[in-house]
Parts: structure tokens; sequence; C-alpha cells
């Protein structure tokens, strides 16, 4: 489908409408200035060398030789036909926590930003695989499925925050379902599944649909967010420290044990995040001893541009309106 790459450059066509109004008042003001100089036909008579359909002509001429240039300037492209690529990867699904849990500042600036500086490290690694990504507290959301456009998935990893899942809590098990749908059910490997959280509030389910999931060739890499120590809670709107019953502050702490024995469960590896590009290195080195597929996938569309040939014909345009007289050539 044919396209403009600098549409704003098309408001100049707003030009020729007032140009056209110009050479009507042209028009205009040579008539009435012919009717002041005195008798009409002594007028005409003296100007009969003079050609009002050339002078059109001219200006029509340059009417389209701007019309040109603008296009030009917009520059007109049409697509060229796409290639289908042939890669090998696999299927990589990145379940990330965006409970308020994930706000806790025991590693700066939060748990949250620090889970996605990762998954912004490891799509960096990804080209070639097919990824997708849910966020996930109380409830789980798909945000991305499956692709290989891997731009789009870190536009929505950019925006994930708590408010993107309104229900709080942990369900890991959830995500890991959501996960699993995602994927191509008739196959029975090249998939994995990478789940960035801090444990807490983990559900009971989890390892049951981790084995399940394991007898599908699905491997589970999980990476803790957070310390042992943990920190207190802080909460988004009231910027207050969140407390218990007893009015003590409430304390989240990294659950290792549960992300350790779900990522055993899941036939896949653990490891605490300390070093994001240390983290995302270890994922990849796991994806890459993997068995690859085959995947097919539409190379990025391109478009041929077309700026050239406007200008060459607004600059053949240009030089047709200089040879033409405005006076008629078989004047007496």
């Amino acid at each position: 489908m044919l396209r403009f790459e600098n549409n704003y450059a098309l408001f100049l066509l707003l030009a020729i409408i007032v140009l056209v109004w110009l050479f009507k008042m042209v028009i205009l003001w040579k008539k009435n200035t012919i009717n002041r100089i005195g008798d009409a036909r002594l007028v005409t008579q003296l100007l009969r060398g003079y050609s009002a359909k050339r002078f059109l002509a001219k200006f029509i001429i340059l009417l389209v030789a701007m019309i040109c240039c603008i296009i030009g300037l917009a520059n007109l492209q049409f697509p060229q036909k796409q290639a289908i690529v042939n890669r090998k990867g696999v299927d990589v699904m990145i379940a990330l926590d965006v409970s308020k849990s994930m706000l806790v500042t025991d590693i700066q600036p939060n748990r949250l930003e620090r889970a996605k500086l990762v998954v912004s490290a490891l799509i960096d690694q990804l080209e070639g695989n097919k990824v997708g990504l849910i966020l996930f507290a109380g409830r789980a959301y798909l945000q991305t499925p499956l692709t290989t456009d891997l731009s789009a998935v870190k536009i929505y990893l950019n925006a994930a925050s708590p408010n993107a899942v309104p229900t709080q809590g942990t369900v890991i098990g959830e995500a890991l379902q959501l996960c699993s749908n995602a994927f191509e059910q008739e196959q029975k490997k090249y998939k994995a599944i990478v789940v960035l959280s801090d444990g807490e509030d983990h559900d009971q389910s989890a390892f049951d649909i981790a084995k399940k999931m394991r007898e599908n060739g699905i491997v589970i890499h999980t990476i803790g967010v957070g310390t042992v120590d943990g920190g207190e809670i802080i909460d988004p709107e009231t910027k207050q420290v969140k407390i218990d019953e007893t009015g003590n502050p409430i304390v989240s702490k990294l659950n290792e044990k549960e992300l350790q024995q779900l990522a055993e469960t899941g036939n896949g590896s653990y490891q605490m995040l300390t070093d994001e590009d240390a983290a995302a290195n270890t994922i990849m080195r796991n994806i890459n001893g993997m068995e690859k597929k085959s995947i097919e996938d539409l190379s990025q569309q391109r478009y041929q541009s077309l700026y050239q040939w406007f200008l060459l014909a607004a600059l053949l345009l240009l030089i047709a309106e200089m040879l033409i007289p405005e006076r008629k050539l078989n004047q007496q």
C-alpha cells in the first residue's frame, strides 16, 4: 500500500489554493487596468501580441511543478515484496511479577525496575526467537503473544506497573498456565518460561502446573528479585509504609526456597538477581543449549522511495515553463 514518509509536508498543498486565488486576482487586475486606460478595443489592439492562453498554461505548469515538489518532499513510497525468513530458535514466554511488593526498595531503585532491566537485556539477546510477555499479580494477563517483533514486547515491558493488574497477590500458577496456553500445544519441546518474582504470597498450584508443563517439554527458569532480609512496602498512592494489624511495618522478603523448587520442578535454573547482564546471560546460555526449531517469519516491510522522480518532473516542468513565451509567436 502506498504511503507518504513525511505526511506533514502535504499541508503545503494548501498553498495551491492561495496561488489560484492570487492568479484570479491578477487576471481581474489586468482587466480593470485595461478598462481604466481608455478604449478597450484600442488597448486590445495594442496588446495583440499578448496570449492569455499562454499565460494560463505557464501558471498551470508552475502549479503542477509545485505539487510535484511537495509530493517529493513528502516522499511517496510503495512497499516492496516481503520475503519469508527461516530462523532457528525457541519460544520464550516471560512472566513478570508486578505486584506492589515488587516496589520494595531493598534493591535500588526497586525490585520491579531491576526486573524490567533484566527482561530488556534478555530480549536484546533473543533475536531470532519468538518472545511473549505476561504480567501477573493477583491475576495474570497476556500482554503480547509469541512474536518475533521484539520491539513491540519492549513497549509493553516499559509500561509494566502494578496498575496493569488491579488484583494484588502473586499467582505464579495462573501465570504459568497462561504461558503454557500461549505455546503451540502439539509440540513438546522448543519451549521455555522465565519467571521474575519475589516469590511472596505464592500459590501452591504452581508446582502441580510446573510438573505438567515439564511433561510437555516446557522448561521453567526463575529469577528471584529482592533480598532475603527484605524491605518495607510503601503504598505508591499514599507514600506511606504499610502496616499490619498490630501496627508494625509489613516487610516483604525474597522467597528463594519456593522459586528454587519451582525451577527444579520445571527442569530449569534459579538465580537471585544481583546483576542484570549476568542474569540475562545465564538464561541465554540455558536457552542456547536447548534444541531449536525452524521459525518462519516475514521480513520487515521495506518501502521504495519515489521522491527523486517527482523532483525530476518538477525540474522538467520548470524548464518547460521558462521556454514557453508569454507572447504569440505569429504576431504580425
